[in-house]
């Protein structure tokens, strides 16, 4: 059985990996990972991380080939939604900005009131 604090540190450590190679590979650094370039990166233990990068592997969010980890299409997913939840806060509108698709910002409507601001022009 797991203590808690194991629990929590599987389940932290989980979502560092997903989120940290979903990010990689979004951003073009790495298609797949040793235990090494990942620990380096989290700034962690070889050790540590290579636990981890099993576990993954035993629940089917990574695959490895040669002692380099991929994301598979479920962790691929996982990873997606640890970095979704991760920047939520730096990527929603501000208080009192419109929403991304308002139609103020749509060319046929310049200068016409946004309904977000009725008292301002139209982008």
């Amino acid at each position: 059985m797991t203590s808690g604090s194991s629990a929590l540190d599987n389940l932290f450590w989980r979502d560092e990996i997903l989120e940290a190679m979903y990010w990689m590979c979004g951003e073009g650094l790495a298609e797949d990972v040793d235990a090494a370039e990942l620990a380096r990166f989290l700034v962690s233990d070889v050790d540590l991380i290579q636990v981890h990068l099993d576990r993954l592997v035993a629940s089917g969010d990574l695959t490895c080939e040669h002692g380099r980890y991929r994301l598979t299409e479920q962790g691929r997913r996982e990873g997606a939604v640890r970095f979704r939840d991760a920047f939520a806060d730096l990527t929603r509108p501000a208080h009192g900005e419109c929403a991304p698709g308002c139609w103020c910002h749509d060319p046929a409507h310049a200068g016409e009131p946004c309904p977000s601001h009725p008292d301002r022009p139209g982008a």
